[in-house]
């Protein structure tokens, strides 16, 4: 959220016309300038990298495969083709092995098994959909009193492991929920007494389990940090390490024609006040799929999410209200005409942005593509309509009832917008009953942009009560239920561990969809963890998402 030092007021210039003061908004630069826009792909080498990956890849298909391997072996093969983010390349694979894996499925085979074997096999399952139950931890309770067994905490590399599967918790999972309490506390205690690369592993998955951040950072810290642990496999690592400067070029040229595409519209001269945070949003999108194949969907995502960052910061930081009145006018109109009615400033934006979403039904010649896109459009009006409501607020003074607030904020959460958007890319995989499902509000998606809303709103309240009168979650939280600001952190934090539930809920089988359409979704929503957690990233990306553009676009894997 945009933080203006100052309210927006009238005065008389020097010809005495009245013109509007706009708030003093001081938005870090971007720190990358167009260092992007350079990039010129090499074709020959992106074929010699295809052609590295060939080999590799099919003794890695053939080592799933294999009957010879037993079942603890494979499911740890699984899962580090799944950590290093390979899964896409093995999906039929591994999903005719788990299968069987799991139909012959025997628990009390797990009375012999140790910590981190108990706690792999469980997020694979999980993972992958298999309602795996957590009473497999139960052996590592004290029958007594109920507690966890202390002297599990001295297998680190066990606790890590169990601490990566209480994240997959669903409701009514207590013992997992105390798990977590339990190894977090144990962690923090062990971790003063580590060195070297165990200390490292520790420090990062107490600050983000793999299951709340970037799928491809994570996947490139996991092969830096446990090579150790696959390194027997020579094909899986190789293919790794040639699979990761692949999707990087690819990658680099996406976003080079962003940054081409958003200079050419020339808003950041029209409209100076927006944040540039080109790369950022890339970073952003390129999380909901890495897939090549998705190359389309993602650079009309990321134009998608670059103009919600220009709607964002015009109704929050620089419009005055009356122009946000016929702006959130204009969009709900939907057309040329309407264009008449705005500020100067504001005409540019309005005609890219119906410019765009007509060359998205252009571009995408698949027969739900206007079905989609009309979805896109809508949830478009429902957050300038929802933008405008908050400036409202914003304006009178106004703390609206949680409940209010909620209707509100699951909108300018932005996550409505851009999951289906995200659709728009996608091709055939998206059907009639995939957008209905999408439109009917389901409850994996109210999770996720209950996330969306909650995270942004705890890292930002004082930022937004610098402003004068603020209507965040927290804000609408005490003055409904009469609470300290603690209190309502407290419990505003503990709805989204619920969400967090409920997502994984909604990823076990039968989905309501297929779990290629839920994916995007899912990480959309460990995105928002990794800009929200402990500050706001986005606004201020030398944070966080400075390191992980740098990974993701800048710096390449020594093969």
């Amino acid at each position: 959220m945009a933080t203006p030092e100052a309210n927006t007021i009238l005065q008389a210039n020097a010809q005495g016309t009245i013109e509007p003061v706009r708030p003093s908004v001081h938005f870090p630069p971007s720190i990358w300038g167009d260092r992007f826009l350079s990039f010129s792909l090499d074709n020959s080498q992106l074929e010699a990298y295809c052609k590295a990956m060939e080999q590799p890849k099919e003794q890695v298909r053939r080592l799933i495969s294999n009957p010879a391997i037993d079942s603890n072996e494979k499911l740890s093969l699984i899962y580090y083709v799944y950590r290093l983010g390979l899964t896409y390349l093995f999906s039929k694979d591994i999903d005719s092995q788990l299968d069987k894996l799991f139909n012959e499925l025997n628990l009390q085979n797990y009375d012999d098994e140790d910590l981190y074997t108990i706690s792999i096999h469980f997020q694979v399952f999980r993972i992958f959909g298999y309602r795996l139950s957590c009473d497999v931890f139960n052996k590592f309770k004290d029958c007594s009193s109920g507690d966890f067994k202390e002297d599990i905490a001295t297998n680190v590399k066990g606790m890590i492991s169990f601490y990566e599967s209480a994240q997959l918790r669903i409701r009514g999972e207590s013992n997992l929920d105390e798990a977590n309490v339990f190894i977090i506390t144990k962690l923090k205690t062990i971790e003063k007494t580590l060195e070297g690369k165990l200390a490292q592993k520790v420090k990062h998955v107490l600050e983000r389990p793999y299951n709340r951040g970037h799928p491809m950072v994570e996947a490139r810290r996991y092969l830096i940090q446990f090579e150790e642990e696959f390194s027997r496999y020579d094909s899986l690592l190789t293919l790794a390490k040639v699979h990761f400067n692949y999707l990087q070029l690819l990658q680099k040229e996406e976003l080079q024609t962003i940054s081409k595409w958003w200079k050419d519209m020339n808003l950041q001269v029209i409209m100076p006040y927006v944040r540039d945070r080109v790369p950022e949003l890339y970073a952003w999108v390129l999380a909901l799929y890495l897939e090549p194949y998705y190359s389309q969907a993602r650079i009309i995502t990321t134009k998608v999410i670059l103009f919600v960052l220009v709607l964002d910061d015009t109704y929050d930081a620089y419009s005055t209200i009356e122009e946000a009145r016929l702006l959130t006018s204009a969009i709900n109109r939907w057309d040329i005409s309407a264009m008449s009615q705005l500020p100067e400033y504001m005409r540019p934006f309005y005609e890219i942005v119906l410019n765009e979403y007509a060359e998205f039904n252009k571009t995408q010649p698949h027969q739900w593509t206007p079905y989609i896109i009309e979805a896109s459009k809508k949830a478009f009006q429902d957050l300038a309509r929802s933008y405008l409501q908050e400036a409202e607020w914003r304006l009178c003074g106004e703390v609206p009832s949680f409940e209010e607030y909620m209707k509100i904020g699951l909108y300018t959460s932005t996550h409505d917008l851009l999951c289906k958007s995200a659709l728009i890319g996608m091709g055939k995989i998206v059907t009639q009953e995939v957008i209905a499902w999408y439109k009917s509000d389901p409850k994996m998606l109210i999770a996720i942009e209950l996330i969306g809303r909650i995270q942004d709103d705890v890292v930002s309240v004082e930022f937004e009560r610098e402003r004068g009168p603020s209507a965040t979650s927290v804000d609408a939280y005490m003055k409904t239920f009469r609470v300290s600001e603690i209190v309502a952190i407290q419990a505003v934090k503990e709805m989204v561990e619920n969400s967090w539930k409920d997502i994984n809920e909604g990823c076990l089988k039968p989905t309501e969809v297929p779990m290629d359409l839920l994916t995007p979704i899912v990480n959309l929503a460990q995105m928002t963890d990794v800009a929200y957690r402990y500050n706001d990233g986005f606004t201020f990306p030398e944070k966080t998402l400075k390191e992980y553009i740098t990974l993701l676009v800048c710096v390449s894997v020594p093969m």
